[in-house]
């Protein structure tokens, strides 16, 4: 693979100025955040990079755990900061849901369908980006989800009311509400896979052909990430929306609409 120089990197970085022209054209006024997301990009990823060469170096399980532990915490407060209506308790529903969600994934992947005996060795070299990719996923679909069941709860207000009051249960006055967030979180990985091959190329399968893998290798890999990431966002989507709906609803059937805020 090409050792790419920091000149190569600059010329990259330079198509940014593309994005703030347009910015400035269509007076978008996103100059800044520009800005601001480039070089927190670039100084992440460097991070990132030197401390995932340190760790792949000493393969200690307590510093992957932790890194582990530290990256699906983020990944859970980041999935409740996009959501425009929050309630009691999506904190700590985002957080179970992207837990149990993506580790439960990873743990399959490296249980079940890649041996053991391949990464023993050096486990932080399979574990730290199978989960990464599972989480960056994972995420989106929980934040949706959360973000779509308020918005539906907020404007079906009446509807789930009146059949409570007509002696609806819970699961039912919801029912309609429920299926839309589950969907929403879902779409855009089934888009993804509608079109991988054919519009689009993967992060993974594109790094391992320009690594000098094998094309159809690449693509065996790539299947496998794709159903991963696929069933850590359905799973963590399905698992935050039932949890919001049970902060949402008592055990008495009631709707608890002015638990619903709006922030931002």
């Amino acid at each position: 693979m090409y050792d790419l120089t920091p000149i190569n990197i600059g010329l990259a970085v330079m198509l940014v100025l593309i994005n703030g022209i347009i910015s400035i054209w269509m007076k978008l006024k996103l100059e800044k955040q520009l800005l601001l997301a480039s070089i927190r990009a670039i100084v992440q990823l460097l991070l990132i990079g030197l401390i995932l060469e340190w760790i792949f170096e000493l393969s200690w399980w307590p510093i992957i755990g932790l890194l582990m532990f530290t990256m699906t915490l983020i990944a859970s407060l980041t999935a409740v900061q996009r959501s425009q209506r929050r309630f009691p308790g999506i904190w700590l529903n985002s957080t179970v849901a992207v837990f149990a969600s993506s580790w439960l994934v990873t743990g399959f992947a490296l249980a079940a369908i890649i041996p053991p005996h391949s990464w023993s060795e050096n486990p932080a070299q399979y574990l730290i980006p199978l989960l990464g990719m599972i989480l960056g996923n994972t995420l989106n679909g929980i934040s949706l989800g959360l973000d779509r069941l308020s918005e539906e709860l907020v404007m079906r207000r009446a509807e789930v009311e009146l059949k409570l009051t007509l002696g609806a249960t819970r699961n039912e006055a919801a029912r309609q509400a429920l299926q839309n967030a589950v969907r929403s979180g879902m779409t855009p990985i089934i888009n993804s896979m509608m079109v991988v091959g054919l519009v689009s190329l993967p992060g993974l399968m594109t790094g391992q052909i320009l690594a000098g893998a094998s094309p159809l290798d690449s693509v065996k890999y790539q299947i496998v990430i794709m159903f991963l990431i696929a069933s850590g966002t359905a799973l963590g989507t399905v698992i935050s929306v039932l949890l919001g709906f049970r902060c949402l609803f008592n055990s008495k059937h009631q709707f608890l609409f002015d638990q619903i805020r709006r922030v931002g």
